[in-house]
């Protein structure tokens, strides 16, 4: 039997609405705290090696996480569910940002590897979605579009060699399936994380002999890592894992494509750093684009009772105007029977 809060949870899904205003606040807080990891990075990049900057990072989150678990008696998932919680976190957090690291090694710019990484949204689209409109994906790719405009000074310096290319292309497919496979997990974000991120380290740790390993031990690398780790790696992350649960997987990743105007944003608010008429049009082209895109969903592989989502009741209306006529038709029946009625 289908309960009016199974329709509900069926049309969120579908739609990536949420009958709270939960993603009214955790959006433009997410969006904002990610934007700011990208100054974060640069800063800290200045006094630390890459792999010695992920390396910290990540040592750092796993103490606080472990920590925060240990004490709330909840370090680990349940044991029948931690190899897909580990292998999610591998793909989505350490393939991801080991293989991103690795491509701007190999001299790949930030803006070819933004632009690689926009195409998470149409994939993820393709892969999840049976039935989408053209619309939809017309909207991912004036979105994408944009995202190019805002980063067109990295694309016209870029230099790609095939190496940085595999690179950001194992980085694409780590986020895209490990996001798919993050949507699947049913347990609060808090519970999968100090083990998705001990994997995490394990696979940058596997990359250290290989990668140099330097860094400054100032207050000028201190800072910015320690906002990367709590503030971009537990604190934001856990409202992206907080969007994924409660949304529509599409309509979550496409929120990347205004990280890099994000970015550009608190870099001329912060820095000083003005932004280029062709970005600020590339601004405003995403936003176009993830309008169309969330207007365009549709709430397909809903249950036939839930369909009407201005009418969460239609499937136990139905049910009960079933029942009441074959209450009648059986009342009509007995009365025709009955000798005392028809005389």
């Amino acid at each position: 039997m289908t309960t009016d809060k199974d329709c509900a949870a069926q049309f969120d899904a579908a739609t990536g609405t949420r009958t709270t205003n939960t993603s009214a606040w955790a959006t433009p807080l997410f969006v904002l705290l990610w934007s700011s990891g990208a100054i974060a990075a640069r800063l800290a990049l200045d006094h630390a090696t890459p792999f010695a900057l992920l390396t910290l990072r990540f040592a750092l989150v796993c103490a606080v996480l472990g920590a925060i678990g240990l004490a709330r008696h909840r370090l680990l998932p349940p044991r029948g569910e931690r190899l897909y919680a580990a292998l999610t976190g591998l793909l989505l957090i350490g393939g991801y940002s080991v293989f991103y690291f690795l491509a701007l090694d190999q001299g790949m710019t930030p803006g070819v590897l933004a632009t690689v990484l926009g195409a998470q949204p149409m994939l993820t689209l393709l892969l999840t979605e049976r039935r989408f409109s053209a619309a939809r994906m017309a909207g991912l790719a004036l979105a994408l579009a944009g995202l190019a405009m805002v980063v067109a000074d990295s694309l016209l310096l870029a230099r790609l060699s095939l190496a940085g290319v595999l690179c950001a292309l194992a980085s694409l497919a780590s986020m895209t399936v490990g996001a798919i496979l993050q949507k699947r997990i049913t347990r609060a974000p808090a519970e999968v994380l100090p083990l998705q991120y001990g994997a995490s380290l394990a696979a940058c740790l596997l990359c250290l002999p290989f990668q140099p390993f330097a860094f400054d031990a100032s207050l000028a690398f201190a800072a910015p890592l320690l906002w990367l780790a709590l503030v971009i790696s537990i604190g934001a992350t856990l409202l992206f894992y907080r969007l994924i649960r409660a949304g529509n997987l599409v309509n979550v990743t496409s929120l990347f494509y205004l990280v890099p105007a994000g970015t550009a944003v608190l870099d001329y608010l912060l820095l000083g750093n003005r932004m280029a008429p062709l970005a600020m049009a590339g601004m405003g082209a995403v936003l176009a684009g993830l309008g169309v895109v969330f207007r365009g969903g549709r709430p397909n592989g809903i249950r036939e009772s839930c369909r009407n989502p201005a009418s969460p009741w239609r499937g136990a209306v139905q049910r009960l105007r079933s029942r009441s006529a074959n209450a009648a038709n059986t009342v009509n029946r007995a009365r025709s029977e009955d000798p005392f009625i028809k005389s």
